[in-house]
């Protein structure tokens, strides 16, 4: 049975191969058991972008184990935060949960020299989102 007391956290992009993957790791390693984390994509890729796994290992931590994972309606009603990150319309809006969009570029395709910059801003809205949930 799932914990109540903590928030649960959604992140979805398109791919769920880069950005949302970053943020649901940086979550999971900063948070630990004071939050559920899940991230999600509209139209799943077959693996983690390669460039963000070593972008990550940088920053010491390793999601080369990860796989995309398709957005589900369920995933969506079990979530107290859903952070959307380009994926538009395709994510279902429910009452009572509360979204934010973040505007981030998008790693598909890039090197890990521009895959960096996006990665630290993931950790800085992370940071802010875990002050904001009464995350310490």
């Amino acid at each position: 049975m799932p914990d109540t007391s903590v928030p649960s956290v959604l992140f979805v992009c398109v791919h769920n191969a880069g950005r949302s993957q970053m943020a649901a790791a940086f979550l999971t390693h900063l948070a630990g058991d004071r939050v559920r984390v899940r991230s999600a994509g509209s139209a799943p890729a077959g693996a983690v972008n390669p460039a963000v796994v070593d972008a990550m290992s940088e920053a010491g931590i390793d999601i080369s184990a990860e796989v995309p994972k398709v957005l589900t309606v369920e995933a969506v009603e079990a979530s107290d935060v859903v952070i959307t990150m380009g994926c538009g319309d395709a994510c279902p809006v429910f009452p009572g949960k509360r979204y934010l969009d973040w505007q981030l570029k998008d790693p598909a395709g890039q090197g890990i020299d521009a895959v960096r910059p996006i990665r630290d801003d993931i950790e800085q809205r992370i940071r802010a989102l875990m002050l904001e949930l009464g995350i310490r």
